[in-house]
C-alpha cells in the first residue's frame, strides 16, 4: 500500500447535519479493515463532538479544535498543542457583545458577522492570534496553529509520512489539510476556492464523497493521484520536458562503466529526495556515502552496521539512514541483507517507508551467482534504486523487478542493450551517447527511443570515502596484487595501508615490473578512483630516469598525504 492514511473534515465533509450515514461508517471500516489507519481533523471542541458521533472511536487519532488539540481514542489521551485562551480575550469578547461564544482548551469560536468584534478584540489586546474561517463560523487560534499542524503531529505519533496521507475536506479551513497530504481531496459540496487547489473533485457530496474515496483508495491506492507532489525531478529531456520518478510502481537501475557519475547522479536524487520530504535509506558496500547531508549512518569500516539500529532510526520517520557494510567481508553482505530487507518491508507495509531504497554497488548485495540461501525479491519491490556498472552481475530476480533505466557514460545505449539481452526482451532503438552531465533515460517495454535527459548537478559534492581505501577490505576483484615479472608471488593489497606495507617489502624485480606496467597508476584511477593520486604515480613510472628508490619513495609519500594521515586522525 502506498496511501496508507485518511485524514477527513467532520462537518461538511464526513457529516452531513452533523450525523454520519451507515454507508459512510460501512465504507471506514472496509478502509480500516485494509491496515489503513483513520484520522478526524476537525474544527469541533472535543466533547461536542463525541456527543454528536458515537462512532469517533474508531478513528486512530482526531485532531479537534482546527488543529489546537490531539486525541487518542484507544488511550483517551488528550495533548494540547497550543497555548489556553486568554482569559482577558474571553471577557473583551462578552463585552462587545459577541454572542453566540464558546471556548475549547484552546480555540474561541463565534459566528459570522462577529468577526469585526474578534479582530477589535484582538488589536485592543495586542495578541498573536489567527482568524480562521469555516463556512460562517469564526474561529481563533494562536498564530501558525491549524488542521495542517495538528495533523502533522498526529501523523509523528503515528510513525506515518503525509506523502502516504489522503486527506478531504469541504471549507476554508481545510486549505492547509490539503496542501500538506499526498492527495488533497475536495467533496462535491465543497467551497470553490478549495476544489482550485485540489488534486482531486469528487462527484459526490459530503459522506456519499467519503464513501466513494474510501472505496477508491482501496481499489485504485497510488493511481488515485499521480502529480508533482509525488515526482521527483531528474532533470529536463531534449524537448524541455521534466523527466521524473515516481515513490511506488516502479524500479530503477543507474549502471555505466567505473568513474562516469553514477553516485554523483545519487547524490543528486538524495538531496530531491530530501527537500520534497521523501525518507530514504541507501545500503552502502563501498561507504561512499558517510559524508552525505541529511543522513544518520550506521556502520562504519571497522563496525559491522546494525539492523535493529537501522530500522529503529528508520522507524523514527523523519530520519533518512546509510547502511555502511564496509566492515562486512564480501560474501557475507548478501546474507546480511536477506536479513535487513524483511525488516524494510515490514515498516514499509505498516508505515509506506522508507519511499526511496538504494542499492550501491548493488551486484555485492544482490550478486548474479548468489545462492539459495539468499532472499529472494518480492516480484514488486517498488521505489527501489540499484546502482552497478553491468546489469548482468545482478541477479535475476533483480533485473526482473526492474522497469526504468538510467544509463551513464558514454557506453549508455551498450548498457541498455546489455540490459534487454540479459532479460530476454527486444531492445529499443540505441540513441547517441548522452553528452555532458546527460543520461538516457529508458522505461522498459516502451519502443520509443530513450530520452537524452540532462541532470541537475548535486549541490553538495559527492566526496568517495577515503576510509574505506585506507583502512576497508576491498574485494578481491578489486584488491592490487604484487606478482612479479614471473607471476610467482600473489601479495593482495586490500586496502592502501596494506599496500603501504607490501610496497616496502616486495623485492626491487617485482616493484620494477609493477612500476614499469603502469599498474600502481591504473588501481589508483580504475579502482581507488583518485585521479590525482594516478596522476603522480604515473609520473613516477615514466620517468625512466628515476632511482628505483626514488620512484618507491613518491608513490609511498603520494599515498600517505592522501590518505593514511586523514584516516588515522579521523
Amino acid at each position: 500500500m502506498y496511501y496508507i492514511a485518511l485524514a477527513s473534515d467532520y462537518d461538511g465533509t464526513l457529516a452531513d447535519d452533523g450525523r454520519v450515514a451507515d454507508a459512510t461508517l460501512e465504507a471506514l471500516w472496509r478502509l480500516k479493515e485494509t491496515g489503513r489507519k483513520l484520522i478526524l481533523v476537525t474544527g469541533r471542541l472535543l466533547p461536542d463532538l463525541k456527543e454528536v458521533f458515537p462512532q469517533f472511536a474508531m478513528f486512530d487519532k482526531i485532531v479537534a479544535e482546527n488543529g489546537a488539540l490531539l486525541y487518542t481514542p484507544a488511550s483517551e489521551e488528550e495533548r494540547l498543542l497550543a497555548s489556553p485562551p486568554v482569559a482577558d480575550f474571553i471577557e473583551r469578547l462578552r463585552e462587545l457583545g459577541v454572542a453566540p461564544l464558546s471556548a475549547g482548551r484552546c480555540i474561541v469560536s463565534t459566528w459570522e458577522p462577529n468577526e469585526g468584534k474578534v479582530l477589535q478584540a484582538v488589536r485592543e489586546l495586542g495578541l498573536e492570534l489567527e482568524i480562521i474561517f469555516n463556512k460562517g463560523a469564526v474561529m481563533t487560534l494562536p498564530s501558525g496553529v491549524n488542521k495542517a499542524t495538528g495533523l502533522a503531529v498526529a501523523l509523528a505519533e503515528l510513525g506515518l509520512s503525509s506523502h502516504n496521507v489522503v486527506a478531504v475536506g469541504d471549507a476554508e479551513n481545510d486549505h492547509a489539510l490539503l496542501a500538506s497530504c499526498g492527495v488533497g481531496v475536495a467533496v462535491a459540496n465543497a467551497l470553490p476556492k478549495l476544489k482550485e487547489i485540489a488534486d482531486v473533485v469528487l462527484d459526490e457530496p459530503r459522506g456519499a464523497g467519503v464513501t466513494r474515496l474510501a472505496d477508491r483508495i482501496i481499489a485504485e491506492d497510488a493511481n488515485l493521484f499521480i502529480g508533482d507532489k509525488q515526482r521527483v525531478s531528474l532533470g529536463l529531456d531534449e524537448s524541455g520536458a521534466t523527466g521524473y520518478l515516481r515513490p511506488f510502481g516502479q524500479s530503477v537501475l543507474i549502471a555505466g562503466t567505473s568513474g562516469v557519475g553514477k553516485s554523483t547522479l545519487a547524490t543528486t536524487l538524495t538531496e530531491r529526495f530530501a527537500e520534497q520530504d521523501f525518507q530514504f535509506c541507501i545500503l552502502d558496500p563501498e561507504g561512499d556515502y558517510a559524508e552525505l547531508k541529511d543522513v544518520m549512518v550506521v556502520g562504519d569500516v571497522r563496525t559491522p552496521p546494525s539492523i535493529a539500529q537501522a530500522v529503529s532510526l528508520l522507524g523514527e520517520g523523519r530520519k533518512n539512514v546509510v547502511v555502511n557494510t564496509l566492515a562486512l567481508k564480501l560474501d557475507e553482505r548478501p546474507s546480511f541483507f536477506a536479513k535487513l530487507l524483511p525488516e524494510i518491508a515490514s515498516l514499509r507495509a505498516r508505515a509506506a517507508r522508507p519511499h526511496w531504497l538504494i542499492f550501491d554497488e548493488a551486484h555485492h548485495l544482490l550478486p548474479s551467482g548468489r545462492d539459495g540461501a539468499s532472499l529472494a525479491l518480492p516480484r514488486h519491490l517498488p521505489a527501489a534504486i540499484f546502482i552497478a556498472v553491468q546489469p548482468r552481475s545482478l541477479a535475476a530476480d533483480v533485473l526482473a523487478a526492474i522497469d526504468t533505466i538510467i544509463a551513464v557514460g558514454e557506453q549508455a545505449a551498450s548498457v541498455i542493450a546489455e540490459f534487454c539481452a540479459a532479460i530476454g526482451e527486444a531492445a529499443p532503438p540505441l540513441s547517441p551517447s548522452p553528452g555532458k552531465d546527460q543520461v538516457l533515460f529508458w522505461r522498459r517495454g516502451t519502443k520509443a527511443l530513450p530520452l537524452r535527459v540532462a541532470i541537475n548537478r548535486p549541490r553538495q559534492e559527492h566526496k568517495r570515502h577515503t576510509r574505506k581505501y585506507a583502512e576497508g577490505r576491498l574485494g578481491e576483484d578489486r584488491s592490487f596484487y604484487f606478482v612479479g615479472p614471473e607471476g610467482a608471488l600473489k601479495l593482495r593489497a586490500y586496502n592502501l595501508i596494506v599496500f603501504l606495507d607490501l610496497l616496502d617489502g616486495v623485492d626491487e624485480r617485482t616493484f620494477e615490473h609493477h612500476l614499469r606496467a603502469g599498474d600502481f597508476s591504473t588501481w589508483f584511477e580504475k579502482v581507488v578512483g583518485d585521479k590525482d593520486l594516478a596522476a603522480e604515480a604515473q609520473a613516477a613510472e615514466r620517468d625512466k630516469t628515476l632511482p628505483l628508490d626514488e620512484a618507491r619513495a613518491k608513490i609511498r609519500d603520494a599515498v600517505k598525504r592522501r590518505y593514511t594521515a586523514p584516516a588515522s586522525s579521523d
